[in-house]
C-alpha cells in the first residue's frame, strides 16, 4: 500500500514539474488575438497597468504591458517563482504598433509568441516599435502575496506602473517598492510609480488598499477594547476574592509586628 502511495505521489510530482521541464510551444492564435485596449500614448519606455479581479470572482488578477522595443525583433519575458526559478509568462491579446502609429494584432503573419520552459519569446515584424500584451499575475499563488506584484521587464529606460484601484505605496510598514530611485503619486485613486531610468530586470511592488487601513484600525480598536475588558474583569475578580477572604477571616496580609502584638509577650516574660 505504501509503495502505491509513493508511486502515485511521484507521478503527481512528475506532472507538476513537467510544465517547467518542457516548453509550452506556440501560444494559440485564439489567445493571442483576444480583444484588449491599450494606452499607447504613455511617454515612457514601458508601462504596466495592474488590476485585480472583482470580489468573489474566479477570474485572475491581470496586468497590461506596453513596451517600446528598439533594434530587435524579439523580446523575452519571464517571471521569478519561489520554487521553480524563472518561468514563462502566458500572454494574450498581443498587439504591435509600428513607428508610424499603425497597430496590428496577432493575425499578422510575423507577430506571434512562443512559450518555453523558462521564458516567453515574443516575435514581431520589424526592429522598432511597441508591443502590448495582457498577462495574469497570480496574486494568491504559493510563495506570493495577494498585495505583491512582480514583473521582469525586458527593456532599459523609463518605466511606469499603475497599481489597482484604491491602492497606495506610501507607508513603509504596509508597502515596498523595488528597485529604488522612483517617484510616486496617485492617479484616479490608483498608486502610480515611475522610474525615469531603469535597467531591464525585476520590479516588485507591495501595496495596500485604503480599506486595509480601516480594517487594521478596526481590529486594533477591538483588540484594545477586549484587552481593557479583560484587565477590568481580572481586577474586579481580585477585589472580590480579597473581600471574601476578609469576610471569612482568612486575611493574611498583616504585618509581622501585628502578629507579635496579638500573641502577647513570649513565655517567661509575662
Amino acid at each position: 500500500m505504501n509503495r502505491r502511495l509513493l508511486a502515485v505521489g511521484a507521478l503527481f510530482a512528475l506532472v507538476a514539474l513537467s510544465g517547467c521541464l518542457g516548453g509550452g510551444g506556440e501560444i494559440s492564435e485564439d489567445d493571442l488575438t483576444k480583444d484588449a485596449e491599450y494606452d499607447w500614448d504613455k511617454n515612457v519606455t514601458a508601462s504596466y497597468n495592474v488590476t485585480t479581479s472583482p470580489l468573489l470572482s474566479f477570474s485572475a488578477d491581470e496586468y497590461k504591458a506596453v513596451v517600446t522595443v528598439e533594434n530587435r525583433t524579439t523580446a523575452e519575458i519571464h517571471r521569478g517563482t519561489l520554487l521553480r526559478g524563472d518561468q514563462s509568462v502566458s500572454i494574450e491579446a498581443l498587439q504591435f504598433q509600428y513607428p508610424n502609429g499603425t497597430i496590428v494584432n496577432a493575425t499578422h503573419d510575423n507577430l506571434t509568441a512562443v512559450e518555453q520552459s523558462d521564458e516567453t519569446e515574443i516575435r514581431f515584424p520589424v526592429e522598432n516599435g511597441t508591443i502590448a500584451y495582457r498577462a495574469n499575475w497570480a496574486s494568491g499563488s504559493f510563495g506570493g502575496s495577494p498585495r505583491t506584484w512582480r514583473v521582469q521587464t525586458p527593456v532599459d529606460g523609463s518605466h511606469e506602473v499603475l497599481m489597482p484601484d484604491g491602492s497606495r505605496t506610501d507607508l513603509p510598514l504596509f508597502s515596498l517598492t523595488s528597485p529604488g530611485g522612483h517617484s510616486t503619486g496617485v492617479e484616479n485613486n490608483r498608486a502610480r510609480i515611475r522610474w525615469d531610468s531603469l535597467n531591464s530586470g525585476g520590479i516588485t511592488v507591495r501595496y495596500y488598499l485604503i480599506r486595509d487601513l480601516y480594517i487594521f484600525g478596526g481590529v486594533f480598536v477591538l483588540a484594545g477594547f477586549a484587552g481593557a475588558v479583560g484587565v477590568l474583569y481580572y481586577y474586579r475578580g481580585i477585589r472580590r476574592a480579597k473581600k471574601k477572604r476578609k469576610e471569612v477571616g482568612l486575611d493574611v496580609e498583616q504585618d509581622d509586628d501585628d502578629d507579635i502584638g496579638d500573641d502577647g509577650p513570649p513565655p517567661g516574660v509575662r
